[in-house]
């Protein structure tokens, strides 16, 4: 896995941005929430993103993985490497994670971007 690889899931969802937070973090977003944070500079490249409970349990359990700074509260998970995850792992983490915060936009936001 490498950081094209996991931009061109993330393009092929809908309404998504993208955008370099704190300087160096590449954040993928749907109706400007984060789901996806990278780290494309750093070596190995890592990256955090948003989970389901249940999901949050088991990687963090896992070896690379840790709950994310600041955001474990809200489970979120960080990897210290992007390549510890296969392409389809990543699919389906990354559609779990655009999910569980598309899912809590406002009515408002959703049919702004096009998600209704």
């Amino acid at each position: 896995m490498n950081i094209e690889n996991l931009q061109n899931i993330c393009k092929k969802l809908p309404a998504v941005t993208e955008d370099i937070k704190w300087d160096v973090h590449l954040c993928f977003n749907v109706g400007e929430k984060m789901f996806l944070i990278t780290s494309p500079d750093e070596v190995p490249v890592n990256a955090s993103f948003k989970t389901s409970d249940d999901d949050f349990e088991k990687l963090s359990a896992r070896p690379g993985f840790s709950p994310a700074p600041y955001l474990a509260r809200h489970k979120w998970v960080r990897v210290d490497d992007i390549s510890r995850i296969s392409d389809k792992e990543w699919e389906r983490l990354l559609k779990s994670a655009y999910g569980l915060i598309a899912g809590k936009l406002p009515a408002g936001v959703k049919k702004k971007i096009g998600l209704v």
